[in-house]
């Protein structure tokens, strides 16, 4: 057998039968010259072998995806679509993913996309080559979320392409491998996933003199905190022994103030510009890490895919991060890890919707979940927030396209209830503005450390003589809401986060470096949700800027893994004085090699605060975190206008209260003021207590009203405070009837 790459990772490969000589040409979707209105989709790559195009539109046909193919000969050729009726599956009715394939223009009688639950060959009968250079488009007939992976042109009547996943991808793999010789480069340290965990450890590492390479299969930075995902990044940052940890996310981290925000708000160029800054660093996006060496309980190289053209580059280095989310370059050398197959949690596909100043319309959807707008939560403010999760019980890997399909199915559904269902009175301006098609997930691998961190561990406050990054995320976990899992009992695409709030918000839990390099790989560090932690655990390290800290701290080991020639273990055993000298610089610090003089460049960051700092306000202010609260209260930050790091809210509850108690300097009259966060969604008839000289008095306050321009505290009236009393601002959330915001309350003497 012959093989020849041609240009668009075109592979033409000579079969030779009995009695002639065939000719076939395979063209992969994603090497197409323009995707048109079609998205490159590099998710499930581990599963399938390669990336596909997929037509997400929304609803409306995306713009054609086109090609010109130079064939070896003209002559009849047998033509195949790997493709998939993506909703096949599920026995639904209808086939929403269509398309043509034109040839030089003429559309194939064979619609593709219509058939088979698995990807598979469809046929497209034949066709005549008359001339050699050929144009190829893939026409979109829908905009709901058609595919094609690739195209195979035969002159060989009797030939059938294996259409197993399994086969093809080994096939690809083979043609590839024997025809695209890789290029080699070597690094001090090798990145392989570009999210915030990622960008942290390459950006500490390149500050400390160290040569990084950070590969990333996206186009661009950010992982789940990037414009294709949109969830903002959670965490606080620079706390806890190592203040200075942190500062190098603070740098890149967006501002997006939703979940999901805008486009905008991720700030995609910001983050690569800033990665592109550093000159020890080399940055490969749209580049995916399949295959890698190892010997002797080590990484000797990592191999990525260009997944637009199919170039390869073969990364050698004597260190390696798997920053990847799902521990793939853990998994490629065999690195020891734990993983729920069922009971994790899962993934969620966010959207948004407007209201637009015309009547939109909306296709029916009899393929999508057949849903009513009881069936799931209101998307408030044109937003399908992170509890639009599913794939509580599919395997986090093998099933990754099933739960995004099914997540999609799920969005489209509840929108077809509001624009052709019993909502469909009231939303008739409403229009689809955006789905995430690419997942954000949660839990998947963990790879195994030295230190496997459990939720017990941070619930008893362990210490552990290595705690660094400082998690004050609470132990944040996701189960299906029971409410919303009556029509799909089986497959829940609604959940709810359950807190445990006994994490430190202040000074952080000191998560183990012993948790961030593997114990069986001896040069394999990692960062971000697959280091060792246990499911409980992951709960509250999981959020993008605790990731990125760890990154942080991985990337200053390395620096010392590369300067005495040791394993991440030996920093921890031999070197720890070392690093902990290193976590205790600005994240501006910087050399150009391991051996040059440390430098501090530029003004220190200022301390980060979300909300209004503090320090900036006059009289007594008394935070949220001041205050004695007790029953369930939850931490939130998604409504602008509070004081220092969250606000709590709560539900209605005879046994959910904050007491915010305070003694003044000297005797006299005082404003009190409250701040909270009005919402549509809270009450309405919140009684406020003010306990003063003795007495109690009472002050009623709607919290859905909007407050004044740049008014923070709402005032509650004026009261004479003595300094020999104890005195109190008391909130219940008895008998509300919505729910309760408390942030902070402000006493200013009155002059």
């Amino acid at each position: 057998m012959r093989t020849l790459i041609i240009a668009c990772l075109l592979i033409t490969v000579s079969f030779v039968p009995r009695f002639a000589i065939a000719e076939t040409v395979l063209v992969e979707a994603e090497s197409f010259e323009s995707h048109g209105g079609w998205k490159l989709d590099t998710q499930f790559i581990q599963n399938m072998g390669s990336p596909y195009l997929l037509a997400h539109g929304l609803g409306k046909a995306v713009a054609d995806a086109e090609t010109t193919v130079t064939f070896p000969k003209t002559g009849t050729y047998h033509v195949f679509v790997r493709t998939k009726d993506w909703v096949a599956r599920w026995k639904q009715p209808g086939t929403p993913g269509r398309f043509q394939l034109n040839v030089n223009g003429t559309p194939l009688e064979e619609t593709f996309g219509t058939k088979s639950a698995n990807w598979f060959w469809q046929s497209g009968g034949t066709v005549d080559i008359n001339q050699t250079e050929v144009e190829l488009s893939l026409h979109d007939l829908t905009g709901f979320d058609g595919r094609c992976d690739a195209i195979l042109f035969t002159t060989d009547k009797d030939f059938q392409p294996d259409n197993s996943s399994e086969a093809f991808a080994s096939w690809r793999q083979e043609m590839l491998g024997n025809s695209v010789k890789p290029t080699i480069q070597d690094y001090d340290l090798v990145v392989a996933g570009g999210g915030y965990s990622g960008m942290g450890a390459a950006i500490s590492a390149a500050r400390m003199g160290c040569k990084v390479a950070l590969i990333q299969n996206r186009p661009v930075l950010g992982g789940n905190g990037s414009s294709e995902i949109r969830v903002w990044a959670q965490g606080l940052l620079r706390r806890g022994k190592y203040p200075h940890i942190g500062e190098i996310v603070q740098e890149f981290a967006d501002s997006a103030t939703q979940s999901p925000g805008t486009k905008a708000e991720f700030e995609d160029e910001k983050k690569e510009a800033i990665v592109r800054a550093e000159a020890n660093i080399t940055l490969f996006l749209n580049h995916h890490v399949y295959a890698a060496q190892s010997e002797n309980e080590e990484v000797q190289s990592v191999t990525a895919f260009d997944t637009r053209s199919g170039a390869q580059v073969e990364f050698h280095a004597p260190l390696f991060v798997d920053a990847t989310g799902h521990g793939v370059l853990g998994a490629l050398v065999n690195a020891d890890f734990d993983m729920l197959e069922e009971g994790h949690m899962g993934m969620s596909n966010m959207w948004r919707w407007e209201e637009t100043e015309k009547a939109a319309q909306f296709p029916e959807v009899p393929w999508a979940l057949q849903l009513k707008m009881d069936d799931f939560p209101y998307p408030r403010r044109g937003h399908g927030e992170w509890f639009w999760e599913g794939g509580f019980d599919r395997h986090p890997i093998e099933d990754l396209e099933y739960v995004r399909d099914w997540n999609l199915r799920a969005v489209y559904g509840a929108f077809n209830a509001m624009k052709n269902g019993d909502g469909a009175e009231k939303h008739q301006n409403a229009a689809l503005t955006w789905i995430a098609y690419i997942g954000g997930p949660r839990e998947s691998r963990r790879l195994l450390g030295d230190v496997l961190l459990t939720r017990e561990d941070i619930t008893g406050k362990k210490e552990f003589p290595d705690g660094c990054v400082p998690t004050t995320w609470d132990i944040d976990l996701h189960y299906p809401k029971k409410r919303y899992m009556q029509k799909y009992p089986e497959d829940p695409f609604i959940s709810y986060a359950e807190f445990d709030r006994s994490v430190d918000k202040n000074y952080g839990y000191p998560v183990p470096y012993r948790c961030f390099y593997s114990r069986n790989i001896n040069n394999l560090f990692m960062a971000g949700r697959c280091i060792s932690v246990t499911h409980g655990a992951l709960g509250t390290v999981r959020v993008m800027k605790t990731c990125g800290m760890m990154g942080e701290v991985v990337g200053k080991a390395a620096s010392i893994c590369k300067i005495h020639g040791c394993s991440p273990r030996d920093v921890y055993t031999e070197y720890w004085p070392e690093l902990d000298e290193l976590m205790n610089l600005p994240g501006r610090a910087r050399r150009e090699t391991v051996d040059s003089e440390l430098q501090v460049t530029g003004s220190a960051l200022p301390y980060p605060v979300r909300g209004v700092s503090r320090e900036t306000l006059k009289g007594i202010v008394l935070d949220n975190t001041d205050a004695f609260t007790t029953g369930n209260w939850h931490s939130g930050h998604g409504v602008n206008g509070f004081v220092g790091d969250e606000y709590l809210y709560a539900g209605k509850s005879d046994e959910t209260t904050i007491r915010y108690t305070f003694t003044v300097p000297t005797a006299g009259e005082y404003e009190v003021g409250l701040s909270f966060t009005p919402h549509e969604n809270r009450t309405k008839d919140l009684t406020v207590h003010i306990e003063h000289e003795g007495k109690t008095s009472q002050v009623k306050i709607d919290q859905t009203k909007v407050r004044k321009k740049d008014q923070l505290f709402v005032p509650l009236g004026k009261f004479g405070f003595t300094p020999d009393a104890t005195s109190s601002v008391f909130i219940s959330a008895a008998g509300v009837t919505g729910y309760v915001a408390a942030d902070a309350v402000q006493i200013l003497p009155v002059e």
